[in-house]
């Protein structure tokens, strides 16, 4: 039987697996859920690993507190390359339960598709994994190693960490990094460029305390309308992010980003337009964007007539390859604090920071994997940036400075990942699973003719 039928006899047990994995709501936040649901997905990676022939499977204590899941299958001898297998088991909270068309934590099939949080985002790519080493069997031959982190959508660094004090743990010849997608459904991508980004919270504060808006409003002034005006200078009226000190006329050189398809992914109401003066690709992939997460001040229901004395702003800055993210995040602070008016008092409190990644191509798990992704989507494999980040990669990179470091993943733009309704399409979870069976026979060929 080919591995193409093999793959389709598994989708039934690749549904299953997925259903399993995403009722368990594993979302690394003890704030959010108990820490025993991590801990329960961890159980979960551990036993089905350990069916397709992984030994030495545990669970490894982080820096911050959460358990990678570490195993190894070197069946194929030590003078075949190694291969490192990553994706990640915890998921991000549902946000609004109320938006959600079906229960966020029951894998639930809609118009073909398969929803539930974590479907795509990264329990997908997990049962990825696994239907393609059920696929292959016994016929294997590379050594693969096995990392799930328990962390990556809190971004506390926990599996940075801990690839800096155990580099020969999962030291590979070529490492998968399954948490990214394809450029739409049946269309194959890796990934190559990553954006960094920079956290920090802004805060000001102008009175003592509120004031009645009647008896001083014209004169006294308003921390919230100061906090408003200083995120306004972050952008032009074109959209574009304009950080002084921060270039942002980068431009993009890989597939392009179609912009009718850009709008139909992310639902553009009726009259918006897409914002900045590049192309979709050159404000996604190589320019900073600054996007306002969050902003304390009074909600609507509730609110009285006062002057708010003090208010803040949770800012993410996405900084494109080429841009050092420490410069990135100086600029901007430097920018927050001489964008203040009226002289209101202005502090910042970074939170995170990671750098850009750009990976290298050309070398032999490239072209494995090119030849792999064109024999199971029957089309060739383009390349991508992403806007989101992953430090990760950058840690793999300066630990692992010779090794392949691949982005690929059963993602793509109606996966709607840390969204609500976030789903799958099972063709992908098949395509994706078949591209690595494939890849995994063919590297060990391209590896040793350089």
């Amino acid at each position: 039987m080919s591995l193409e039928h093999r793959v389709q006899d598994l989708m039934g047990r690749a549904r299953t697996d997925l259903g399993e994995l995403v009722a368990i709501p594993s979302v690394a936040d003890p704030r959010q859920y108990p820490p025993e649901e991590c801990l329960k997905a961890a159980t979960w990676v551990v036993d089905r690993f350990a069916e397709v022939g992984f030994t030495g499977l545990s669970l490894r204590e982080t820096s911050d507190g959460s358990k990678a899941v570490y195993g190894e299958r070197p069946a194929a001898g030590p003078d075949a390359p190694t291969v490192l297998l990553y994706a990640h088991y915890d998921v991000q909270p549902p946000l609004d339960d109320q938006a959600w068309h079906t229960p966020p934590f029951q894998l639930t099939e809609v118009n073909g598709r398969w929803y539930g949080r974590g479907a795509a985002d990264c329990k997908g790519n997990i049962v990825m994994h696994l239907t393609a080493l059920r696929a292959l069997g016994n016929d294997v031959p590379v050594n693969l190693k096995l990392i799930v982190e328990g962390s990556e959508e809190q971004g506390t660094g926990g599996l940075e960490d801990f690839v800096e004090r155990h580099p020969d743990l999962l030291r590979a010849d070529a490492i998968l990094v399954c948490d990214t997608g394809n450029a739409a459904v049946g269309v194959p991508a890796a990934t190559v460029t990553l954006r960094g980004m920079v956290n920090l919270v802004v805060s000001v504060e102008a009175l003592d305390g509120e004031l009645h808006s009647g008896m001083f409003g014209g004169a006294a002034p308003d921390a919230l309308a100061a906090l408003v005006q200083i995120l306004s200078t972050l952008r032009d009226r074109a959209g574009n992010t304009t950080i002084a000190g921060l270039a942002h006329d980068q431009t993009w050189h890989g597939a392009p980003y179609p912009p009718e398809q850009f709008r139909a992914d992310i639902g553009l109401v009726d009259g918006a337009g897409l914002l900045g003066d590049g192309t979709v690709s050159d404000m996604l992939w190589a320019r900073p964007a600054v996007t306002v997460l969050g902003i304390d001040c009074p909600p609507v229901v509730g609110s009285a007539a006062a002057i708010q004395p003090r208010s803040r702003a949770r800012i993410n800055l996405r900084v494109p390859p080429g841009t050092d993210a420490v410069k990135a995040q100086d600029a901007l602070i430097a920018h927050l604090h001489a964008a203040a008016p009226w002289g209101v008092r202005v502090s910042v409190e970074p939170e995170a920071l990671g750098q850009p990644f750009e990976a290298r191509t050309g070398g032999p798990a490239y072209r494995a994997l090119s030849a792999a992704m064109l024999e199971a989507f029957g089309r060739e494999m383009t390349t991508l940036g992403q806007g989101g980040s992953i430090p990760l990669c950058n840690v793999f990179a300066r630990t692992y400075p010779d090794a392949e470091i691949i982005l690929m993943g059963v993602e793509e733009p109606l996966a709607l990942i840390h969204a609500p309704n976030e789903s799958v399409d099972p063709g992908e979870i098949a395509r994706l699973a078949l591209a690595e069976a494939q890849f995994l026979k063919r590297y060990s060929l391209q590896r040793y003719r350089g």
